[in-house]
């Protein structure tokens, strides 16, 4: 019997695990000398940041949007369309614009201009359309007429009771010299009367004469527009020379000559005269006067006055000038006045201020009158300023 004697095989296995290589981010948290946990915190940290900053930025761009949504509906009035304004929220300024733009009716009239007269006849015929002003839907109307020139002088018509479509048929006449042609307006302003208060404009027309072909009858429809401010009445200018001479104590006020006067009679004209006040120390102290330059509003006088007021005195006295019309019937009207001296303002002190600095030399210059209640009221006020003195008067 044989044996086998083969020896059994012995099978080893060899197993090699390969090693995976570490990625950048473990490699770069592995250089960091801190804890996982402590890692991991601080990046929640920063992302929560990250994070809240994004949220914030956000509301801002949405805030923005709203924003330029709330203009663009207040603008919608400004686009052409076919979109109601009045349903979109107007601002201050559109409400105002709005009042402006109403439609308040439109009036009929002709205007005829006499060359040889130097009249202009205005002829209200009728009105239509008229904004109601009263609650029960309608209007008391009436128109008043007068020039730019002389704005005291008004005309009115009759009033038409309750109705938006008066028929006037009334004719004004006003004289107007040819040559305040370029410088006149008629202007006809409606109202609305009442009562016990205070009448309401509903609108005006104004008529430049110097945009008009005076030569033909003219006869026009107007919309009527927002009433304007009354204007400041021209009551016209002077012109004054004045000289002192410090040695002998000499005041010379030349009245030389005025132009554009307001007229103050019928016919168009005045009889101007100038009245010529020294006040010392507030108080009346010498008065003169020119003579009277008949029908006329551009006299001429050339005359001159001379007054002792010494160097002492000089800084104190006020220097009132006043033109005057003459009424042989009537009291006198006064037009307008001047007022020169350290107290003054404007023109007027500048003038006298240059007479004091030019002593012996005359010196004239122009002067718009001003309401008589103007310069009252402002010699009425206390004030203690005076015009330092130039070397040149002093030594005079």
């Amino acid at each position: 019997m044989v044996k086998n004697t083969t020896a059994p095989t012995v099978t080893t296995t060899f197993s090699f695990t390969t090693a995976e290589p570490e990625s950048w981010i473990e490699s770069l948290l592995n250089k960091i000398p801190l804890p996982r946990w402590a890692i991991y915190a601080l990046a929640g940290v920063a992302l929560f940041l990250l994070l809240l900053i994004f949220i914030c930025c956000l509301c801002c761009c949405c805030k923005r949007k709203n924003k330029q949504k709330k203009k663009e509906k207040i603008n919608l009035g400004s686009v052409k369309g076919s979109v109601t304004t009045s349903l979109v929220q107007p601002d201050i300024e559109g409400l105002g614009g709005s009042a402006e733009n109403a439609y308040r009716g439109r009036l009929q009239y002709s205007l005829e201009y006499n060359f040889q007269r130097e009249e202009v006849t205005v002829v209200l015929k009728q009105a239509a359309a008229l904004k109601a002003m009263d609650s029960g839907g309608t209007s008391d109307p009436y128109v008043t007429v007068y020039l730019t020139n002389d704005s005291r002088k008004k005309n009115e018509t009759k009033v038409h009771r309750k109705t938006l479509n008066p028929v006037f048929n009334e004719a004004f006449t006003f004289k107007v010299l040819k040559s305040d042609v370029p410088d006149t307006a008629v202007v006809l302003q409606v109202f609305d009367f009442n009562r016990f208060s205070k009448h309401d404009v509903i609108g005006e027309v104004r008529l430049p004469l110097w945009e008009m072909d005076l030569h033909h009858i003219i006869e026009d429809w107007k919309e009527l527009s927002q009433a304007g401010k009354t204007e400041q009445e021209r009551l016209g200018e002077i012109c004054v020379s004045l000289r002192y001479v410090p040695s002998n104590g000499k005041l010379t006020v030349v009245i030389l000559e005025a132009k554009k006067l307001k007229k103050m009679d019928s016919d168009g004209f005045s009889d101007p005269y100038v009245k010529v006040q020294l006040a010392l120390n507030k108080k009346k102290w010498k008065r003169k006067r020119t003579g009277v330059k008949k029908n006329t509003l551009n006299p001429y006088f050339n005359e001159a006055f001379t007054f002792d007021v010494t160097l002492e005195q000089i800084q104190n006295v006020d220097l009132i000038i006043s033109v005057w019309d003459h009424d042989k019937v009537n009291k006198n009207e006064q037009i307008g006045k001047v007022h020169l001296g350290c107290r003054a303002s404007g023109n007027a002190l500048r003038h006298w201020s240059d007479m004091l600095a030019h002593p012996r030399r005359p010196m004239a210059q122009w002067h718009n009158l001003q309401p008589a209640e103007e310069v009252d009221k402002t010699l009425a006020l206390k004030s203690n300023f005076k015009i330092p003195l130039p070397q040149a008067l002093q030594h005079s």
